[in-house]
């Protein structure tokens, strides 16, 4: 399941790096910035995961090959 982030927390990290570059951030500031900057990118990967799961190489012949990890592959 992809949980997608509110438009709300992205616009309050971007006040927050702008405040940043022009006033600085108190340490209750930056906390809350880590920890918003952790969720936007733990939601970017999930959406880029699964993405990824329903994606699919076409192959000349027509035929359709699941793209898997490259871990998971035992040919590379």
């Amino acid at each position: 399941m992809v949980i997608i982030m509110d438009s709300k927390k992205i616009d309050r990290i971007n006040e927050l790096a702008k405040k940043q570059k022009t006033e600085g951030l108190t340490e209750e500031e930056k906390d809350e910035q880590a920890v918003l900057r952790r969720e936007y990118i733990d939601s970017f990967k999930a959406s880029l995961v699964s993405q990824l799961e329903n994606t699919y190489i076409l192959n000349p012949d027509g035929s359709r090959k699941k793209v898997t990890r490259k871990d998971e592959n035992t040919n590379n």
